[in-house]
């Protein structure tokens, strides 16, 4: 959705009904309502739903009124891209930085207000229903527009989960969509619960998905280091090597094919990018932690019926990605 479409003079106006529909009613004012813009994109996970917006500057209040009016009953997770933004409500008043999240409540009432830098502010947003997020209320309440650092650990990874749904989701089959929103809600709670120090209230369900998240994002910051494997993985996480292979039952790879198929499509990446097509093949295969050129050349013709260096040719010349199937096992 964007505001292109509408004439000028309407741009705010449709956009505050938009927010009240899409997010929930609040009284909106720009000091550029004569030269309004706005995007929107938004996803339906079931459990979730997350919305990307960039937006002029504008302040935002909820009153009692427009709860009174529609209230979805939910929390707000806040994720700052670049300007500065205010958030108020009950006793806290926070300026959150880019790279910051903090939460709202739908059900009380609160302020917004997005600081001019000369550009569009960008953010993130996940609503996420009462009920479906597994920590007590209460605990939640004292989070409410306080800034929560969120370039680490759980944070970190809840940062990229938001930032890359759109890909995400539009690479998935719509089957997949609410296991990506229970994912959301357990990173979300996961996070959460970390600035609350009740880890305990998490169920044990949430933590395992948290931990595979986890895992996932070692892995893939990781894959450059030949000696990544079970071992070094779980060492990492403090669980057992037997723990981590029972994480990875429910998957359709075990632990050792997860790595070697991530670091396959690494290296096939780089072999039809052709800004990269100087560099030796066994460069890019010890980039992503293979150890000799002959052991990454019978992974990749195994893997894409293939050798590394028929793939770059015929990449660089199509200059656009093989349709060769991936056979991992």
């Amino acid at each position: 959705m964007s505001t292109d479409l509408v004439p000028r003079q309407d741009r705010l106006a449709w956009w505050a009904h938009m927010s009240a529909h899409e997010i929930a009613p609040i009284a909106l004012s720009s000091e550029h309502a004569d030269d309004f813009r706005g995007r929107a994109y938004s996803v339906d996970l079931t459990a979730a739903r997350v919305a990307e917006y960039a937006t002029s500057p504008l302040k935002g209040r909820r009153t009692p009124a427009h709860i009174r009016r529609h209230d979805p009953d939910g929390y707000w997770l806040f994720l700052v891209h670049n300007s500065a933004v205010r958030l108020e409500q009950g006793h806290n008043d926070s300026v959150l930085e880019p790279g910051e999240i903090s939460l709202f409540d739908t059900s009380h009432p609160f302020a917004t207000e997005f600081v001019d830098a000369g550009e569009l502010t960008r953010l993130t947003l996940m609503f996420m229903p009462k009920q479906a997020l597994p920590l007590p209320h209460g605990k939640v309440d004292q989070l409410l527009a306080r800034k929560l650092p969120a370039r680490t650990g759980t944070g970190a990874i809840l940062t990229r989960y938001l930032t890359g749904l759109r890909e995400q989701a539009a690479d998935c089959d719509p089957a997949e969509l609410p296991r990506l929103g229970t994912i959301g809600i357990d990173l979300a709670a996961a996070f959460l619960a970390g600035h609350l120090d009740t880890d305990r209230h998490l169920p044990g369900e949430s933590h395992h998905r948290v931990l595979a998240a986890r895992i996932d994002a070692f892995i893939d910051h990781h894959l450059g280091d030949p000696s990544l494997g079970p071992t070094v993985i779980a060492t990492h996480h403090h669980i057992s090597v037997r723990t981590l292979h029972v994480l990875f039952q429910k998957r359709r790879e075990t632990v050792s094919a997860t790595i070697r198929r991530r670091r396959l499509e690494r290296c096939r990446a780089d072999l039809a990018d052709s800004r990269l097509r100087d560099r030796p093949i066994g460069e890019i295969a010890l980039r992503w932690g293979f150890k000799t050129t002959a052991e990454f050349s019978r992974a990749f013709r195994a893997a894409y019926d293939m050798s590394p260096r028929e793939h770059r040719q015929q990449a660089l010349v199509t200059e656009e990605p093989t349709a060769a199937v991936l056979r991992l096992h």
